[in-house]
């Protein structure tokens, strides 16, 4: 029996089982929403159940990515705003997936939380959903866990994957990259959901901003840059490879693009990356401004206004161009592949 002679329940040490049903009604809808013909289940099984197409593939590789959204949804928890953060929860997997060549077929989160606040998870499921329905991927499952004791009430976290599928032969994996082939870079909204570690310490801790206010140098309230969501670059990236040879992709997250670019340049090569051919969205000027941060420092944080990097021959750079343009992507040349030198690395920004 507990101190005040009243039995012990679930409830009383902080789980409210009701809390939770609420949640499930009232993510149905939005759930069901982003459903794809192959979806054979529905939500509140013990499993998300997707019927392979035979008659669609003849060789396929399934690509999966897991990944959450970092701190950014301390931003989101303080700024009250909870419709957008599921959103760049889809995209750091799909982003991954497709990097691959594949296409993401379906998707499962966890949220968890203190206390499961029924609205608040509608509005984090709602903007997963809409994540995947902009990635042509299917919600099939996900989990609500409730955490009383190890999360504050108001405090969330979210996790969440991705598995694609590519053809054998149209895998994409940088090993056919070579010397001579051209770097498209895909434009970013901003920060995406990257180093945000360093942009709270730099803008909230240090800076003294306060959300609702307009920093010198950007267009909108803080709140409303920091919670911009991740691109979503999968449908483009698919249409893209349908079209021209791709030879490389690079999904440029923590570490910047020296990092995930190199991550698929053959030995023997080095990526020619020229800063100044495309513009980087204001935001990373004003975080190293406030916080005094070296320009290696930026680059090997932030993705600095690309979020996504296509290696492609010569003959498939204008295709590749005019597609990623016809996709909203905003597409720019940013370089090129070229012999590596003796004492560099794998990736060169000039």
């Amino acid at each position: 029996m507990t101190n005040d002679s009243q039995p012990a329940t679930y409830a009383r040490a902080g789980v409210d089982i009701e809390a939770g049903r609420e949640a499930v009604e009232r993510i149905r809808a939005a759930v069901r929403s982003t459903y794809r013909p192959e979806v054979a289940g529905d939500i509140g099984g013990f499993g998300g159940l997707f019927a392979f197409s035979k008659d669609r593939w003849r060789d396929p590789v399934l690509v999966s990515g897991t990944d959450g959204a970092g701190t950014k949804v301390m931003i989101a928890e303080l700024a009250g705003v909870h419709d957008t953060i599921g959103i760049d929860l889809v995209a750091m997997s799909v982003n991954d997936v497709a990097a691959q060549g594949a296409e993401p077929l379906f998707f499962l989160d966890y949220i968890v939380c203190g206390k499961v606040d029924p609205p608040v998870v509608e509005q984090l499921v709602t903007g997963i959903a809409a994540g995947c329905r902009q990635a042509g991927c299917a919600l099939v499952g996900g989990e609500i866990a409730e955490h009383p004791g190890h999360m504050a009430p108001g405090a969330f976290d979210l996790a969440g994957f991705c598995v694609g599928a590519v053809e054998r032969e149209r895998l994409v994996t940088g090993a056919a990259i070579r010397e001579g082939d051209v770097l498209v870079g895909l434009e970013s909204s901003g920060l995406h959901a990257n180093g945000y570690s360093l942009v709270r310490k730099v803008l909230l801790e240090d800076g003294g901003l306060d959300l609702a206010t307009i920093p010198e140098g950007l267009s909108c309230p803080l709140r409303e840059e920091l919670l911009r969501p991740t691109v979503i670059y999968a449908p483009g990236l698919l249409r893209m490879g349908e079209a021209a040879e791709i030879h490389g992709l690079a999904h440029i997250t923590g570490g910047g693009i020296p990092e995930n670019l190199g991550r698929v340049i053959p030995d023997g090569l080095e990526a020619i990356v020229h800063r100044a051919s495309w513009p980087a969205p204001p935001i990373f000027g004003l975080v190293a401004r406030m916080g005094g941060v070296a320009e290696d420092e930026m680059l090997g944080t932030f993705n600095m206004g690309i979020g996504m990097i296509a290696v492609v021959p010569p003959g498939a750079e204008a295709p590749v161009l005019e597609i990623a343009e016809a996709s909203g992507l905003r597409p720019h040349r940013i370089g090129e592949v070229g012999a590596a030198r003796a004492s560099g690395g794998r990736v060169r920004v000039a």
